[in-house]
């Protein structure tokens, strides 16, 4: 006998009080991929704490994890344990600034059953009515911090990604739960599409709000939805203002970051906008990101102890 999909998650509260097709966005932002900057994770941070939040279902986490691949980080102190960082992935109801109701999937990828995963989120869209999903994370790029933050997009039909340049026209990659989710949704009739931030890359380990902040904007574009996005402007101006700092100090880093800049306004003046500038940057015109992001030390350090 088949395995059902709705063994995988537990109903924390049956949504009995919206109209047929009230919610019309499923946005997800799983972690255990690329998320370069913390894009996902930033945005779904910041919508659950700024708007009215409504837990729907919890997954079983231990029916989709792998906890010896990515190990849940434990704290000992003075002879005992005394915090576990719980894995959790839930799928939560918001409802934004105009009170328009949206689904927010987020928490911990799966690493196991993939495909049952995905018929449950399936049959939770198709039970709301969802008709567009959305997927966000950032990618690592060879792209300058000190210009506008640009993004990749893809969708299940050409019509709802043809406002946004083609990047990349061909390429074999490692897959994701999210991947498959849009996939396997546009193979049923249903639209999907998926918007990657393109972070430095030598701050892809580091909390980046920017990105974040793009990838709502971008949601809104796409949706409609009125969402939050004061807070991680305002972060992202104090951040950045700090990695300039950095910046200024190295020689060999400006220098860098001055490369890159070149790089990006030529290939924006070669598009005719800027907005769409995202050149790819040779090995051999740069260093590495880790030997930029070790130039970053200290400001990377200064972000964890900020965080306690």
């Amino acid at each position: 006998m088949a395995a059902d999909p709705r063994d995988l998650y537990t109903r924390e509260t049956e949504v009995t009080d919206l109209p047929e097709g009230e919610v019309a966005v499923l946005v997800h932002a799983l972690q255990g991929s690329i998320d370069a900057g913390h894009a996902g994770a930033l945005l779904a941070e910041h919508l659950t704490a700024k708007l009215s939040t409504r837990r729907v279902a919890t997954f079983d986490v231990d029916a989709l994890l792998d906890y010896r691949s990515r190990r849940p980080v434990m704290t000992y102190e003075d002879g005992a344990w005394t915090t576990y960082d719980e894995p959790v992935l839930t799928l939560d109801l918001l409802r934004d600034d105009e009170g328009q109701a949206m689904l927010l999937l987020h928490g911990l990828e799966p690493d196991l059953k993939w495909e049952l995963f995905i018929d449950a989120i399936t049959g939770l869209i198709e039970e709301f009515g969802v008709r567009t999903t959305v997927g966000v994370h950032g990618i690592p790029m060879g792209v300058p911090h000190t210009r506008p933050i640009t993004v990749t997009a893809h969708g299940t039909r050409p019509e709802l990604v043809a406002d946004y340049p083609d990047y990349i026209s061909s390429v074999r990659v490692p897959g994701s739960a999210s991947a498959l989710l849009e996939f396997r949704l546009g193979g049923r009739g249903h639209d999907a599409l998926g918007f990657a931030a393109h972070v430095p890359h030598y701050l892809a380990q580091s909390d980046y709000p920017q990105a974040a902040a793009e990838l709502v904007r971008q949601i809104t574009r796409v949706t409609g939805l009125g969402l939050p996005i004061g807070d991680l402007e305002a972060d992202g101006v104090r951040i950045q203002t700090e990695i300039d700092r950095q910046v200024g100090a190295s020689e060999e880093v400006g220098a860098v970051v001055r490369a890159l800049e070149e790089q990006f306004d030529s290939f924006a003046e070669a598009t005719g906008d800027e907005a769409l500038g995202t050149p790819v940057v040779e090995a051999e015109e740069v260093p590495s990101a880790d030997e930029i992001a070790a130039r970053f030390s200290q400001y990377l350090a200064g972000q964890d102890n900020d965080k306690g």
